[in-house]
């Protein structure tokens, strides 16, 4: 879920923070990706016709998540991007409030399925099939194999990927992190890509989130933006009833921290006695990441007998959009090869103009006044001449 009303808050109080790029901006750029998030949009959204209708091959196995994730990469890698995709570990312990909720509405989900395939709701039961969506152990095996064919680096964290995704982008081993989870800035990623996922065919830009610039923006400390998170509603705990995105920015500003916020509201918000900001704030501070010291990524040539057996003869895909795909992702191979040309160069801050000066009409007139007086004095000697 991340940080509720966190980017919208960005946009209106930390507006600099955020810049719109096309997709090819990232050519030559090693981006981390928040695996799980790709896999759950294309389990919902990759499907065939009608009710029941994720793709699936003649076994019944689910494959909207291979197809997607192939073309996906594929079309990052046409634009010179360098992917390094990294899935979830065990859950923490502090989100089981959070899967609790989710356990529950997948629960009251099956419920209205039923419902209306008794009274043969069409709608309905899509509807309630795209809630019921998750993904599985089985489905991550299978992208991973996927990725490996296809010569993309794959990591799996110690606990949450976009944790472990800010901490390859601190360590400098990419550029950014792309997710749509607002809370990778929690946890200290210092560029955050949203809308990465976007078809070519939306035509949307790729929204990026500069750390330090939203630190700037905001007027608060990394201590205190984290806080403020807390505040706005995270995943690994409850929420004080409200208090929104403005009014906990203000509190914080004023306050400082959470504690110091609390002692000054009113008899008319209830602070909730699970409301454990403090283990959440241990959460984001001392998050459970990967030790990425010793990673090293390369993306190597694709396995074109793998992903033929893998893609065609196991989840019967058609060969020849197969074949076609392989060739479109060794061609782009060569543009992520090609260096950027600011990882040669670096780029010097733009001198200020100074604006001339110009006296007042007691004082002698400036440089640009006497030559244009010269000048007028010489049109007048060539008039005068013919």
């Amino acid at each position: 879920m991340g940080i509720k009303g966190l980017a919208k808050l960005l946009s209106q109080a930390a507006p600099d923070c955020i810049r719109e790029h096309d997709i090819k901006n990232y050519n030559g750029r090693k981006i981390a990706i928040d695996a799980s998030m790709f896999l759950y949009q294309f389990l919902v959204a990759v499907r065939s016709d009608g009710p029941g209708g994720s793709l699936t091959n003649s076994s019944g196995e689910v494959t909207s998540h291979l197809i997607g994730m192939f073309y996906r990469t594929i079309r990052m890698r046409e634009n010179g991007i360098k992917p390094v995709y990294v899935f979830d570990g065990k859950p923490p312990k502090m989100k089981g409030d959070e899967l609790k909720k989710r356990k529950e509405a997948r629960e009251k989900a099956k419920e209205q399925m039923e419902e209306a395939k008794k009274e043969d709701n069409v709608a309905k039961i899509v509807q309630m099939e795209r809630r019921l969506t998750k993904v599985t152990p089985e489905h991550v095996a299978q992208t991973k194999r996927l990725l490996i064919l296809m010569g993309i680096p794959v990591l799996t964290a110690t606990c949450e990927a976009e944790a472990t995704c800010a901490e390859l982008n601190k360590k400098n081993l990419v550029y950014g992190v792309a997710t749509e989870d607002m809370d990778t800035l929690c946890f200290g990623a210092p560029r955050l890509l949203r809308g990465l996922h976007y078809s070519a065919s939306r035509k949307q830009p790729v929204r990026e989130f500069n750390f330090e610039k939203m630190l700037e923006g905001l007027e608060l400390s990394y201590d205190e933006f984290v806080d403020l998170c807390i505040l706005c509603k995270c995943d690994y705990t409850k929420s004080i009833r409200g208090v929104g995105p403005k009014g906990a920015l203000k509190g914080i500003r004023e306050h400082k921290s959470i504690e110091n916020f609390i002692k000054s509201l009113s008899e008319k918000y209830t602070v909730p006695d699970d409301f454990n900001y403090v283990g959440a704030r241990d959460m984001f501070h001392n998050a459970d990441v990967s030790d990425v010291s010793g990673v090293t990524l390369k993306w190597d040539k694709p396995d074109e007998e793998g992903l033929i057996q893998y893609l065609c003869t196991e989840s019967e895909f058609s060969i020849d959009r197969v074949k076609k795909g392989i060739e479109r992702l060794n061609k782009a191979r060569k543009l992520g090869s090609q260096a950027r040309l600011d990882s040669f160069f670096k780029v010097a801050p733009r001198a200020k103009k100074k604006k001339p000066q110009l006296k007042g009409k007691k004082g002698k007139a400036g440089k640009g006044t006497k030559r244009k007086q010269k000048t007028t004095a010489k049109k007048g000697k060539r008039q005068k001449k013919f």
